[in-house]
């Protein structure tokens, strides 16, 4: 029986801007793919049906207390890894990638849900809080064995993105539970001394993204040609836009990925400043909103897991709108709620769980 004090308490602040966000990626996803031939169900019906299902699963994981998720948070992260290993020997190749998996008529990419599982994980083991001065080098060998394995798994598929998402979402949480300032700086220099051996593993289209981010004109119609064309989509909205369903560089099918990494920039031409600036704040508000919850929380494996899920969000946004923008690299990072993608937006939604899921327990216990 679900507690009625739950319901009294239920986020409706959180649940709001979420539908809200996703009901404008719906209407702008049927704006970019609508004229689009297509043999099956369109993108947009796939992704209101993977809304409802993502909303199901949200309200599932959001009613049983987040405490219980401690005794199989190694149990899902164990799964996931399994499942990795598994798109690595049977999962089929799209894009030169080999990242998805079919079982029978459905699809689903396990990367996008190793952010919640190492999350789970980070926040069962730093559960306990540390010594005054904070957590040391010699706590941290097996918090860094649980970002590795998936992340070596994950950029064998190759999808850097997505590691570079779990780094940061790592070192996240690293500066949340409070490390000593000495070994975030020993971080540092190694982070930095490694940097050419992370070179010389890049694929050669990565290194050419990352060349062609500081210059543009090395390979326009290669490497840049996503970059430019989202500049010209975003650039060419202006103030109010050209309308709905009257962008030219997406409609025309210009501009790369409308559907997927690049969708604010359809967005951005179709609805101008004003509606980038609306969907910005939602996004700003709905950060700050998850930061309160985590702050807020009860007790500090509620916060961790609260804080974890809001850097997944935060990192996602900022890289993405950074990336379609000119203002990062572009490394193929979708934006939360708007992209399309049944795989990411449940993995969006199981997390936007756990948020609603410490929110209402806060005034429990």
């Amino acid at each position: 029986m679900i507690d009625r004090r739950l319901l009294i308490h239920f986020d409706w602040t959180l649940i709001g801007m979420v539908l809200i966000l996703a009901s404008i990626g719906i209407v702008n996803l049927y704006s970019v793919t609508s004229n689009g031939e297509s043999s099956g169900m369109p993108l947009y019906l796939k992704q209101v049906l993977w809304l409802f299902i993502g909303l199901t699963v949200m309200m599932g994981i959001a009613f049983i207390d987040y405490r219980y998720y401690l005794d199989v948070a190694y149990f899902a992260y164990s799964a996931v890894l399994l499942l990795l290993i598994f798109v690595l020997a049977y999962g089929f190749i799209t894009s030169g990638a080999q990242r998805w998996v079919r079982l029978g008529s459905l699809t689903f990419q396990p990367s996008e849900f190793v952010k919640i599982a190492l999350i789970l994980a980070l926040a069962s083991f730093f559960k306990k809080a540390p010594g005054r001065e904070g957590y040391s080098l010699r706590h941290l060998p097996f918090p860094f064995l649980l970002l590795s394995v998936p992340m070596v798994l994950i950029l064998k598929q190759p999808d850097l993105g997505t590691a570079i998402i779990l780094l940061l979402v790592f070192f996240s949480i690293l500066v949340f539970v409070k490390i000593r300032w000495t070994t975030f700086l020993t971080f540092g220099v190694i982070g930095a001394s490694i940097l050419p051996l992370v070179w010389r593993f890049l694929k050669d289209y990565q290194k050419r993204r990352i060349l062609t981010f500081f210059n543009p004109d090395l390979d326009p119609l290669g490497a840049s040609y996503h970059l430019i064309q989202s500049k010209i989509a975003v650039g060419s909205g202006g103030l109010l836009g050209k309308g709905f369903m009257k962008g030219t560089q997406s409609r025309l099918g210009f501009l790369p990925e409308q559907h997927t990494d690049f969708i604010f920039s359809a967005l951005g031409e179709e609805w101008g400043f004003i509606g980038c600036f609306v969907v910005m704040g939602l996004y700003f508000f709905l950060i700050v909103w998850g930061l309160r919850i985590a702050v807020s929380s009860k007790d500090r494996y509620g916060a961790i897991l609260s804080f974890g899920v809001v850097a997944m969000l935060f990192w996602h946004i900022c890289i993405n709108i950074g990336m379609v923008l000119g203002l990062m690299p572009v490394v193929g990072i979708p934006l939360p709620l708007l992209s399309y993608g049944g795989s990411f937006l449940l993995s969006t939604f199981i997390g936007i769980g756990f948020l609603l899921n410490v929110s209402m327990r806060k005034y429990l216990f």
